[in-house]
C-alpha cells in the first residue's frame, strides 16, 4: 500500500534534495566501487538463471507451488512489484537500491521485445514524460551507447542526463535479455532555462549516481513474461532523518520501474496488437 503524502514529508524532500550547500553530496570512491561489485554479482547470478529456461524468470524460482501461483497472478494482469533488499545497503555516502518487476503480456513475442528495446529513438514516445529525448551515439551489431535525458518528478522535479552502455541478445528462439549500464549521469539545474548547466558529475544533489537496469524475457504459452531489475545509487540520508526520510527515498526507484515496466507492457500491448490486425 502507498504511503500517504504529508506537507512534513514533502518539506524533508525538497530539504534532502534541493541544490543547497548543506544537503550537497559527493560520490565517494568507495561507493562507486561497491555498486561495480554489487552490479558484477548480479549481472553473474543472471548468466546462471539465464542458463535454463525453467530458472529463467526470477520470480518464478520459488518452487513449483509458487510458480503456478505467480504465473497465475501475472497471467491475470498482476505487476509484481519488489525489493530484491530488504533495505536499500549502505555504502560510503550512499545507497544501492535494487528492485525487481514483472509482468505478462498476452499475444506477444520475444522478438517483438528485441524490437522495443533496440527502437533507441522512440523511448521518448514509450517512456514519456519521464524521458524526454534520447539520441544514438553509436550502434554495432546487439550493442549501442545511448544519450537520454531524464525527468522524474517527487515534490521537485529533478532532471538528469545520462548515458548508457545497451546491450541486447536473444538467448534462444523464444526468450531474450537485455543490460543498460550508466556510463555518466549528470544532474541539470534549471533545466529549460536560459541558464540551464550541468552540476559536475557526482558533486550534486545525489538524486541518482548510477543506473543498471537488467530485462529477461521468455514465451510461455499464450503470451510474453517480462521481469527488469533495476539497482540504482544514490546519496545516503542525513543523520537524523532516516525515521522520517526514509520511506521517500526508497519509494523513488520503487516508482520509477513500475512506470518503466507498466510502459513497456502497454507498448508490446499496442505493437502486437497492430501485428494481428494487419494479418
Amino acid at each position: 500500500m502507498k504511503r500517504a503524502w504529508s506537507p512534513t514529508v514533502g518539506i524533508v524532500a525538497v530539504a534532502l534534495l534541493l541544490p543547497a550547500p548543506a544537503t550537497a553530496a559527493h560520490l565517494d570512491s568507495g561507493a562507486q566501487l561497491a555498486f561495480d561489485r554489487y552490479a558484477a554479482t548480479l549481472e553473474a547470478r543472471l548468466e546462471r538463471q539465464h542458463a535454463s529456461s525453467e530458472t529463467f524468470i526470477a520470480v518464478l524460482n520459488s518452487g513449483l507451488s509458487h510458480r503456478a501461483d505467480t504465473l497465475a497472478q501475472l497471467e491475470s494482469g498482476t505487476v509484481i512489484i519488489e525489493s530484491v533488499l530488504d533495505h536499500p545497503k549502505p555504502v560510503p555516502g550512499g545507497l544501492i537500491h535494487h528492485w525487481r518487476g514483472t509482468a505478462y503480456v498476452r499475444g506477444a513475442k520475444s522478438t517483438d521485445m528485441l524490437a522495443l528495446l533496440r527502437d533507441y529513438r522512440d523511448l521518448p514516445r514509450t517512456y514519456g514524460p519521464e524521458i524526454q529525448s534520447a539520441s544514438v551515439l553509436r550502434e554495432r551489431g546487439n550493442a549501442a551507447s545511448v544519450a537520454i535525458r531524464m525527468k522524474r518528478k517527487k515534490v521537485i522535479t529533478i532532471v538528469l542526463d545520462g548515458v548508457y552502455d545497451v546491450q541486447t541478445r536473444a538467448v534462444s528462439v523464444s526468450s531474450g535479455a537485455s543490460s543498460s549500464r550508466s556510463n555518466h549521469i549528470w544532474e541539470i539545474e534549471a533545466a529549460g532555462s536560459a541558464n540551464e548547466r550541468r552540476m559536475k558529475e557526482g558533486d550534486d544533489d545525489g538524486f541518482l549516481w548510477r543506473l543498471n537496469s537488467y530485462w529477461s524475457f521468455q514465451e510461455i504459452p499464450g503470451g510474453l513474461l517480462i521481469e527488469c531489475e533495476a539497482v540504482s545509487l544514490t546519496r545516503d540520508i542525513p543523520a537524523g532523518l532516516s525515521w522520517l526520510a526514509g520511506p521517500v527515498v526508497e519509494e523513488l526507484p520503487r516508482e520509477s520501474l513500475e512506470f518503466t515496466l507498466q510502459a513497456t507492457r502497454n507498448a508490446l500491448a499496442a505493437r502486437t496488437a497492430k501485428e494481428t490486425e494487419s494479418e
